[in-house]
């Protein structure tokens, strides 16, 4: 029996191709969560991110591997499972507050009217949004819309939620402010999150561990990078702790070079977990450069 809450081995995604060999859109891919952890995954477009959370989803399907949590096969759509993406998809008939009832009704069938309403105002509250209930989606900016969709997710409590990159279509200061609430609203119910990023210091900010994807195609997870630095994180401290800037750097370096470098010396390799490393324990120009070898941990002293 897996560790791991979540425990994905050896996945593979390829599409056939008229003519010629598939293609290999990312192979070899295995990584555990732990249950409460918050995950963040960083690559470059191609690299197949999107696969692998909308398969996670029970959206998509993988060409080989094995995918399970809470020791069960994932296999199809799943109210246990719930997804934010990054364009709101919000019913544009329904009030603010109805969005939110609609996931929670389906999630708690024997529940009444009135506690599925008042569970949804909750987590509407929870997001900022306590004045705006009555209001429909066209009523409300892109930045709400989006803290409805995280509203939503979080209501029906999955054990799973999966971000995609649920604030890359809004601006620096409302993401940051969003930012903000997934933060509280996280720490209130310890719900295990994936979530797809290109924002680096969002990552470092959000997250326990960051996965770092190598170039596509026939890419692999690289890396697993654990985040050590103390919660609560907020923005404005944070930047000020001096080993934000060694993951910092450590992340910028993987993703200008060693992303394309690495994928090039690993093909044909066969290794199954990525390395777990902790550039806040190295030296002060980042974490050693790590070609995928099975999980190593590091620590003080």
């Amino acid at each position: 029996m897996s560790r791991y809450f979540l425990d994905a081995r050896r996945l593979a995604k390829r599409f056939a191709q008229p003519g010629g060999e598939p293609l290999t859109v990312f192979e070899n891919v295995s990584f555990g969560l732990d249950q409460g952890e918050f995950v963040c995954i960083i690559g470059h477009s191609g690299c197949g991110k999107s696969t692998i959370l909308n398969a996670l989803a029970g959206l998509d399907s993988f060409s080989e591997g094995t995918l399970e949590m809470a020791g069960k096969e994932v296999s199809g759509p799943s109210l246990e499972r719930g997804v934010v993406f990054q364009n709101y998809s919000l019913l544009p008939w329904l009030t603010a507050l109805e969005n939110v009832e609609f996931g929670v009704r389906a999630r708690f069938r024997d529940w009444s009217r009135q506690a599925c309403r008042e569970h949804s105002r909750k987590y509407l509250e929870m997001v900022g949004l306590g004045g705006s209930e009555a209001r429909k989606p066209a009523q409300l900016s892109g930045g709400m819309r989006q803290r409805v969709s995280i509203a939503r997710a979080f209501a029906t409590q999955p054990q799973l939620l999966l971000l995609d990159e649920p604030f890359g279509a809004l601006d620096a200061l409302t993401r940051g402010v969003i930012q903000d609430e997934l933060i509280k609203i996280w720490s209130a119910t310890q719900q295990t999150v994936f979530m797809i990023t290109h924002d680096v210091d969002e990552a470092i900010l959000l997250s326990d561990r960051i996965l770092l994807m190598t170039n596509g195609p026939q890419a692999r997870i690289a890396e697993s990078v654990r985040i050590d630095l103390p919660r609560p994180r907020q923005r404005d401290q944070v930047i000020h702790d001096p080993a934000y800037y060694r993951i910092r750097n450590h992340l910028g370096d993987f993703l200008v070079s060693r992303s394309a470098q690495l994928r090039e010396s690993s093909e044909g390799a066969d290794n199954a977990w990525p390395p777990e490393i902790n550039p806040a324990l190295d030296t002060p120009t980042g974490a050693r450069a790590i070609a995928p070898t099975p999980v190593k941990e590091y620590h003080h002293g």
